[in-house]
């Protein structure tokens, strides 16, 4: 195990956590399903107990995937950890992660535990998660924050009850790299059954030290890796996969170990995880942003020309970075379609969804004439939404904007099968679609966010518009694809509204 680092994503899990990033399960499982294809050896699916909706996507996660372990997440209570182990019943090699808070000022505020207590409970839960399955990880929560001797005391007793996997959290993002790899090793130092089990960190990004504080733990010992896909998480988020695993394949000098991870596979991982929770990469973001591999200054691009290793220390083509490529036409047929679908790692669940998706891609094969992967992948989202949910769909609309003059819009929408029609004046084009929209649902939700990024290059590329909503607590993303950015604009608010009709809350906790 030496040489080998576990990456554990928890994307569907604590990415999840982010406001508005929250995934149905058809989300999630192709989510899943292209983490599995990246190797990834760990998938955290979710936290079972939180809600109905969070038990059944975990379940289908479980049944779902067979070259990755898939972990349920539990808090130290045996109903916890008895649903996550109903969860992960189908699952081909599943992990229960149970945790509970150790720093005094979550025992005390928090838990109103002592510790004495605290030290009890992990072991109970530890023992619980045992009953289940061998695969069992423990996590003290605020491990940051936790003290050193009590630390060692309650992580001796949960190793001696059983847990394979010690998974120390910097919870809130107070550690610093120095400081978290001395933790590391004091703890294995320290800690007289400490090889017994694979050490584990997970860190938040809310100093912007996450990925270092990762790498920092990885030098003094720590096998696994907790991380996400883009960063995504909690607050400002979580350790970047796709850093921690080109760090350590990039710098094999200092780090001595590498993950078993396909990195050809990262770029498609980030574009769909930015596309399911509509939370977009920035440009200059390390490794999946659009500028990771540009060259603008004019010593860079002489010397990339001359050599690429003069400026450039990995190859785009090793992380999944391709030209964009016309797979398919206004002329292709059916399987072709379908294979292309299938080589994207899009699953077709039936024939009635195959036929509507099918028809979809020629309409848009109509107003386009070079459809690329990217496309493919926004109408397949946009498709799997609609046929999943039917309250609210977008029979027409008709807007009217011209120098001088009032933007206006006029909206049909299907309800439950029965078309409504509102008509509404605004500020612009798009303002006036969502206040026709309103003056049908009459949601009052607040917009909070409204985003456009161009899925491809040219005139004729698909607009890709997110929209963020906010009512009662409940904080929704909608995404809606079009060639003409009003229409996509209207599918966004709309697909926002039917989330907040479906949506559940949930109650999520922290790592």
């Amino acid at each position: 195990m030496d040489d080998r680092l576990i990456i554990f994503d928890t994307t569907l899990r604590d990415g999840e956590q982010s406001p508005g990033a929250s995934m149905t399960k058809e989300e999630k499982l192709r989510i899943a399903r292209q983490l599995e294809r990246m190797r990834v050896d760990v998938i955290e699916a979710g936290f079972p107990a939180a809600s109905p909706g969070d038990f059944e996507a975990v379940k289908a996660v479980a049944e779902a995937i067979k070259d990755s372990i898939v972990c349920a997440l539990a808090r130290a209570t045996e109903r916890d950890i008895q649903q996550a182990a109903e969860a992960l019943r189908g699952a081909a090699s599943g992990r229960i992660h149970t945790f509970i808070a150790t720093s005094p000022i979550h025992m005390e505020k928090k838990l109103r535990m002592a510790p004495d207590q605290v030290v009890e409970q992990a072991i109970k839960a530890v023992k619980w998660a045992r009953q289940h399955t061998d695969d069992v990880e423990f996590s003290p929560e605020d491990a940051g924050r936790s003290e050193i001797d009590f630390l060692c005391r309650i992580l001796e007793q949960v190793i001696a009850a059983g847990a394979t996997t010690i998974n120390i959290p910097d919870t809130v993002g107070y550690s610093v790299p120095q400081q978290f790899g001395a933790l590391i090793k004091t703890l294995r130092e320290r800690i007289p059954n400490s090889d017994k089990v694979v050490w584990s960190v997970h860190c938040h990004n809310d100093l912007g030290l996450a990925v270092a504080n990762s790498l920092a733990a990885v030098l003094n010992g720590a096998r696994q890796v907790e991380c996400t896909i883009n960063g995504l998480g909690e607050r400002a988020g979580n350790a970047a996969l796709e850093e921690i695993v080109m760090t350590v394949r990039t710098r094999r000098d200092v780090f001595p170990c590498d993950t078993r991870i396909d990195t050809t596979q990262i770029v498609p991982a980030s574009r769909l995880v930015a596309g399911i929770t509509g939370f977009p990469v920035q440009p200059n973001k390390a490794i999946v942003g659009a500028n990771a591999f540009a060259h603008e200054s004019g010593i860079h691009q002489d010397g990339v020309l001359k050599s690429r290793e003069t400026y450039e220390i990995m190859r785009a083509e090793d992380v999944g970075w391709t030209a964009n490529r016309m797979v398919l036409g206004k002329h292709s047929g059916r399987n072709a379609f379908r294979t292309r679908l299938k080589e994207l790692g899009i699953e077709i669940e039936s024939e009635e969804v195959l036929n509507a998706a099918f028809a979809r891609f020629k309409e848009l094969a109509d107003k386009k004439h070079e459809i690329f992967d990217e496309d493919l992948h926004a109408l397949m989202s946009d498709e799997a939404f609609t046929l999943e949910h039917e309250q609210y769909r977008l029979v027409f609309l008709k807007v009217c904007s011209e120098t001088g003059e009032t933007p206006f819009a006029r909206v049909t929408l299907s309800d439950d099968g029965v078309e409504r029609t509102g008509m509404a004046e605004g500020s612009g084009p798009v303002d006036a679609t969502f206040k026709a929209i309103e003056s049908i649902v009459k949601s009052g939700a607040e917009l909070q966010l409204y985003s456009v990024n161009a899925i491809t290059s040219g005139t004729d590329a698909q607009g890709e518009v997110t929209v963020r909503l906010h009512k009662g607590g409940r904080i929704v993303n909608g995404q809606g694809a079009d060639t003409d950015i009003i229409v996509a604009s209207a599918k966004a608010y709309i697909h926002a509204l039917n989330k907040l009709q479906t949506r559940l809350q949930r109650a999520h906790p922290q790592l």
